[in-house]
């Protein structure tokens, strides 16, 4: 697909004077996402509890509520054209957060009329998934994490079957802002010299780029109207082997560093005591399956898809995670 002329939009791109309401703002993918809305042109409604108010995208309205209260939701909803579902809590909380926050996604877009975004992570697809997973890759859960997502992805395909538009983007694992496999286990220990690597350091991994992943969010959301009803992508991100990634952290900071296996036998014996770590284990597997995403549907939905080369992309997120300073 060839780029527009310059000040030209491409073909079915809508405006980006609409106005986005993002839940759960505060936490990583929620703030990424508004930001770059925001920067996009949008008018961004930051939907979080009031206590985290503070941590919004200074410039967006903040509209602090508790996301259980639905009705609020909804009314907080009025006006939107775009709702993204950035909602989160602990592991430990998935079985009963993901479908009622879900559901209060669900009613406050179809009460605005408005198109539904749910960036989504890998677990559906199971310990069984191929090397390159693409939309047609069958969803076949293998944790209890991955039962809630897929059975979250059938309920929304359900209702764009009865008119609501939605918008899934799956993804691998975040970095390049807030909590994640890359601060809390990877570079957990670096100022003692060590790295932390969950798996064998030739298999391939699935990363995704925060703000990578946010201005897909927003090209998406400028086409649509372009779009199925129910549109999902996958969004590429970076691939690459636990080597490649350790190779580039230690070049990044500039000193010999050791490079550990991280010890899922001792997770597995707490696990029963440490519920954070019961739900870690839980996925384990997808530090011990290659595995990379295919991302022809979406570009041919919305042109070069945005993409921080790597070394570029991981130096950000070690600066701001204050392992590294600006040469």
């Amino acid at each position: 697909m060839s780029e527009p002329a310059a000040g030209e939009r491409p073909h079915g791109e809508q405006p980006t004077s609409g106005r986005v309401l993002v839940l759960g703002a505060a936490g990583r993918i929620g703030y990424a996402t508004a930001a770059a809305f925001q920067a996009a042109g949008w008018q961004v409604a930051s939907l979080v509890r009031g206590s985290a108010a503070h941590r919004c995208v200074p410039g967006t309205t903040v509209i602090g509520l508790d996301a259980r209260d639905r009705a609020s939701v909804i009314e907080a909803a009025a006006g939107a054209d775009v709702i993204v579902h950035a909602l989160n809590t602990p592991y430990a909380e998935w079985p009963t957060s993901v479908p009622d926050f879900a559901e209060t996604a669900i009613a406050a877009a179809r009460a605005a009329g408005a198109t539904l975004m749910v960036p989504d992570p890998l677990f559906a697809y199971g310990a069984g998934m191929p090397a390159v997973i693409d939309e047609e890759t069958p969803l076949r859960p293998t944790a209890r994490k991955g039962v809630l997502r897929a059975a979250l992805a059938e309920r929304l395909r359900a209702e764009a079957k009865d008119g609501l538009r939605v918008v899934l983007v799956r993804a691998g694992d975040v970095y390049g802002g807030g909590i994640g496999w890359l601060d809390r286990v990877v570079v957990n220990h670096l100022p003692h010299g060590r790295l932390a690597y969950p798996g064998p350091l030739d298999l391939v991994h699935a990363w995704a780029y925060l703000p990578d992943l946010a201005t897909t969010l927003v090209r998406l959301a400028e086409r649509r109207a372009t779009l199925p009803a129910f549109a999902s992508f996958g969004f590429p991100g970076h691939a690459v082997t636990g080597r490649v990634l350790t190779t580039a952290i230690v070049e990044a900071v500039g000193r010999p560093l050791k490079i550990d296996r991280m010890q899922w036998w001792m997770l597995r014996a707490v696990a029963p005591l440490v519920p954070i770590f019961r739900e870690l284990c839980d996925v384990a597997y997808l530090w011990s399956v290659p595995h990379r995403i295919d991302g022809t549907r979406l570009t041919a939905a919305v042109g070069t898809v945005p993409h921080t080369p790597f070394e570029a992309a991981l130096a950000d997120a070690l600066y701001a995670l204050g392992a590294t300073r600006r040469a």
